[in-house]
């Protein structure tokens, strides 16, 4: 009879079971990329409306919103506060109206091509009401266009009513209500869109889950299959390779197997026979035992021989090294004695200079005029003196010669030690003046300390003294004959009369040049002394100080708007500013003081006229 063929059975091997297994992982993978990939793709169209146009539509409408805002502020303050056309609100609100609003709108324009034909509209319609609101308000720039227009009633009258109850507040308001309206449609676009995009993501999550349990469960699925024919067979070779790499040799030996798997643990088990009579050997070594037996395992045991050569050498230099070692230390510790005492030296020499400059500056303060001196001839006066160091370089200086009083501030070159000698110099060849001259001419005292100033540090004899000298600012002061004269050396003098800033200029050249030139004489500015008038004396400290939110200087032109903010104060508050202010500019920037500080003010009161 014709023999029947048996069918072929398939064989499931080992590696055909991992096949089939993540085949099936990859395939749900792939479509779980294509619809992860097919949601995130809408959902990035999604956001990217979001971001380019529904946000910045938002963001940018508020930005008008509070253009708006600021504008009524501006021209509300341009109308009520009297003032000129370097107030800061008027340049504010000009650059507001010139140059913000036209950013603003050219940004809105270009969102709003995204946004609905009615949206379009109200914010076109609301573009040209806000032209006709800037246009009010150039209305009132022009009428408002100096510091004496205020003093028109009908003018003041006119642009108050249309700012408070008029034209400009009823068109503001009804542009804000717009507005307002429009900000919150896009609002709610944005809310929709942002829905639409949740609703994206829920599906995602969902499609995610789903695939996500089924690659867990073929995963487990694969798992199972590998531990029961690939990792258990080997689960204990790696608990034995575990527990040698931290160190620790494997108490039990690991049982033979007739295979590949046997192979290693025949190999292994000698390993570990043989690691744990090495580790006996480095024992015996490090214990300073060098008779201890070992052999290596083989001649190409790098290990063993190594150990074998490491136990000689350790032999032949032990002791030594022992002997540099107790060397070493009874050096070091010799070392650390004579730095302590070295330490206890400079700390003694440190004090002793330490108060030295204290006592200097005992001796120092001693030259300056007492306040309630100054202030039995000039009542209202402040001296806001604040040096870098202990002892400092800037000095003020005060005399009177009966009718004539004099202050001066002074900058010595430098500042610290070097700096207050000069300041005594200074100090004394002044007082010299005034008493060989009198007081009468305030730039025949600066000539005179001009002189001595030269002839003391004997410039143009030394090089080294080419660079000494100092600045000066001084005032000479005559109630009788209501006369104030000026002369300075670099340093100006402010004056304030009828609420305006007066800046005189000095001499460009410092004390101490020039002795030999005639031509290089002090120059008198005189005044006659009005009611409410105030000056200022100061030196380069104030305006030089580093500091503010930038680190940047604090600058004349800052110092000049500070003065005129606060000049009609108590002179006592108008010091106790000027400290805070440039204490807060040092400390925002974390800087330290960089030079000495002086400033002088003095208000010429009526019952000296």
């Amino acid at each position: 009879m014709e023999q029947i063929a048996s069918p072929i059975k398939l064989k499931f091997s080992i590696g055909r079971k991992i096949g089939i297994g993540f085949g099936i992982l990859i395939f749900l993978t792939i479509i779980n990329f294509i619809a992860t990939y097919i949601t995130l793709h809408y959902s990035k169209k999604i956001n990217d409306s979001i971001t380019q146009v529904y946000n910045p539509s938002v963001n940018n409408l508020e930005d008008l919103n509070l253009l708006l805002l600021r504008s009524r502020m501006y021209i509300s303050n341009w109308v009520f506060i009297q003032s000129d056309e370097n107030n800061l609100d008027k340049k504010r609100l000009n650059s507001l109206i010139k140059t913000e609003y036209p950013e603003v709108k050219d940004r809105i324009q270009k969102l709003a091509v995204h946004w609905n034909a009615t949206d379009q509209r109200e914010i076109d319609s609301i573009f040209v009401n806000i032209e006709q609101l800037f246009g009010m308000h150039n209305h009132v720039i022009e009428i408002l266009n100096s510091f004496t227009s205020y003093e028109d009633p009908l003018i003041l009258f006119e642009a108050r009513n249309m700012v408070e109850e008029g034209d400009i507040h009823i068109k503001t308001e009804y542009i804000l209500d717009k507005l307002s309206k429009i900000i919150d449609q896009q609002n709610k676009n944005t809310n929709k869109v942002s829905g639409n995009m949740k609703t994206s993501f829920s599906v995602l999550q969902t499609v995610v889950v789903g695939f996500g349990l089924l690659i867990l469960f073929g995963g487990i699925l694969i798992a199972f299959f590998t531990v029961r024919t690939i990792v258990r067979p080997i689960h204990s070779l790696k608990d034995v390779i575990n527990v040698m790499g931290k160190g620790v040799m494997p108490n039990e030996k690991l049982k033979d197997r007739e295979d590949e798997i046997g192979e290693m643990t025949t190999a292994l088990n000698g390993l570990i026979k043989s690691l744990k009579q090495t580790i006996d050997f480095a024992k015996d070594v490090g214990s300073r035992k060098y008779d201890t037996a070992y052999s290596p395992i083989s001649n190409e045991d790098e290990l063993g021989h190594a150990l074998i050569q490491m136990r000689y050498d350790l032999r032949e230099y032990g002791e030594g090294m022992e002997r540099l070692v107790e060397e070493r230390t009874a050096e070091v510790v010799r070392q650390k004695e004579e730095i302590a005492g070295q330490n206890k030296t400079l700390e003694k020499l440190y004090k002793h200079v330490t108060d030295s400059i204290h006592y200097a500056k005992r001796i120092q303060n001693s030259i300056l005029p007492p306040l309630s001196l100054i202030h039995k001839s000039l009542p209202e006066t402040f001296i806001l003196y604040k040096p870098k160091d202990i002892v400092s370089g800037d000095f003020y200086w005060f005399d009177q010669h009966g009718d004539d009083i004099i202050i001066a501030s002074v900058d010595c070159t430098g500042h610290g030690v070097p700096g207050a000698l000069m300041s005594m110099i200074g100090n004394n060849i002044l007082n010299q003046a005034t008493i060989k001259y009198g007081a009468d001419n305030a730039a025949l005292l600066l000539d005179e300390l001009n002189q001595g100033v030269a002839h003391a540090l004997r410039i143009g004899q030394d090089s080294q003294n080419a660079k000494d000298g100092m600045d000066i600012s001084l005032c000479r002061i005559n109630f009788k004959s209501n006369l104030l004269q000026f002369s300075g050396a670099f340093n100006p003098l402010y004056l304030i009369r009828n609420e305006e800033l007066i800046e005189v200029k000095p001499d460009k050249f410092p004390i101490g040049y020039y002795v030999e030139d005639p031509d290089k004489k002090y120059k008198n500015h005189d005044f006659q002394i009005m009611e409410n008038d105030i000056f200022y004396l100061f030196t380069d400290g104030y305006a030089d100080q580093f500091g503010g939110p930038n680190g940047k200087k604090f600058m004349y032109r800052q110092f000049k708007e500070l003065i005129m903010r606060i000049y009609t104060m108590p002179m006592e508050m108008q010091r106790e500013i000027l400290e805070t202010t440039i204490d807060d500019w040092k400390k925002t920037a974390g800087v330290e003081q960089l030079d000495d500080i002086q400033v002088i003010g003095v208000r010429l009161n009526n019952n000296k006229l």
